[in-house]
This record gives structure tokens, C-alpha cells and sequence, in this order.
């Protein structure tokens, strides 16, 4: 398909750059029905042990948390409500750090998107939040661990983003101050940005 792969490197950044530097990277997974890829658009950064918004905030290891303890790069699955949502391991060894991938705009499998997403949805409704895209792309709780370098569910290069803008995170009302923290980043202009 052409897509170069990022390298295991790519990854090794701080997490704050690394949320910022997946913008207009292309996430690809392969499924039995086939293959569903999109530009990310927007992601959250999360900065572990002293983040009250992670999972992992004073470094809390449980079964759910134990894939962010390990190196970067790879895939830390969740399931909040009843939707999977999918984040990419960031920070050091044993500094539990992760960044949510919380909005693509879809490259190809458009089809296979609508049939799993539904065929009356309108495009944009398609991938424009953390639980949708997810669903769109085929992303379940299996893909909890793998590597985020390599199939089936793998990240590649894309296009350099004109502007990237930051503001607070969404839907983390109960974490005092880091409701605040600006570590929400997003293409500027994208329609597929989940909110505005």
C-alpha cells in the first residue's frame, strides 16, 4: 500500500510532543472484512502518576493500567460505557503515559465504516469521537498490547498539519485541576474534530 510504518522510535517522545506529532498521521487496521484507515485529527494527552484525568494517576498498576508500565508504542485499549476506546503508550519505562486517539477523518473503508457504524449516519459522524472510531476501524479490546508498528493495527506516515490548536480535555469533569490542563490537541479547521 505505500504506507511507511512508523518506526518503534517514533514513539520515545514526550508525551505531550507525541500527541501533537500524531496529528495527520494515517491509523490503519486490518480486519477479516477489511482493511479501514483515516487521518488522526485529534488526540489527549495523558500524563499518568501526577494526571488525576489517567488511569494510571498515582501510579495505580492494575490489570486494566499494566500495558502503560511497559515502552511506548504500544496499544493501551479501554472500555468506558460500552464503547472501546484506544490510546497509544507514551513516556518511559515504568512511567505510565498515554495518549487517546480521539478523532480520525476516514480514508478508506468508508463502506465498511457505515456498515459498522451505521448506514443513515452522516459522514462526519462516522469517526468524530474516541468510542466512534473505534468502531469504525474494527478496534476492540483484542488489540489491547499489540504494537502500534505493526499489523493489525498500525500507525503510518501522513501529511504535516497546517495548524495544530490545544485546549482543555473533554469529559473528565471529576479530576480537580487537570480538567484544565490545554493537553487536547487538534487539526485546525478539521470537521471531524469531535468538538470545537
Amino acid at each position: 500500500m505505500g504506507d511507511e510504518r512508523l518506526k518503534p522510535e517514533f514513539f520515545q517522545q514526550p508525551t505531550l510532543e507525541l500527541a501533537q506529532a500524531l496529528i495527520g498521521k494515517k491509523i490503519i487496521k486490518e480486519t477479516d472484512e477489511g482493511i479501514a484507515s483515516g487521518w488522526i485529527v485529534e488526540t489527549e494527552a495523558y500524563k499518568g502518576p501526577e494526571d488525576r484525568a489517567a488511569h494510571s494517576f498515582g501510579n495505580r498498576r492494575t490489570k486494566r493500567t499494566e500495558v502503560m508500565f511497559g515502552p511506548p508504542g504500544y496499544i493501551y485499549t479501554y472500555v468506558m460505557h460500552t464503547h472501546c476506546l484506544v490510546n497509544i503508550v507514551s513516556g518511559e519505562l515504568e512511567k505510565p503515559e498515554a495518549v487517546l486517539i480521539r478523532a480520525i477523518e476516514p480514508v478508506e473503508g468508508i463502506n465498511l465504516m457505515y456498515s459498522r457504524r451505521g448506514k443513515d449516519k452522516k459522514e462526519v459522524e462516522l469517526s468524530n469521537g474516541p468510542g466512534k472510531l473505534t468502531k469504525a476501524l474494527g478496534i476492540t479490546n483484542l488489540d489491547y498490547g499489540l504494537p502500534c508498528y505493526e499489523p493489525p493495527l498500525y500507525i503510518v506516515e501522513g501529511f504535516t498539519p497546517s495548524q495544530i490548536e490545544s485546549g482543555p480535555r473533554i469529559g473528565i469533569d471529576n479530576s480537580g485541576e487537570a480538567r484544565e490542563y490545554p493537553w487536547r490537541f487538534w487539526l485546525s479547521g478539521n470537521r471531524f474534530v469531535s468538538r470545537k
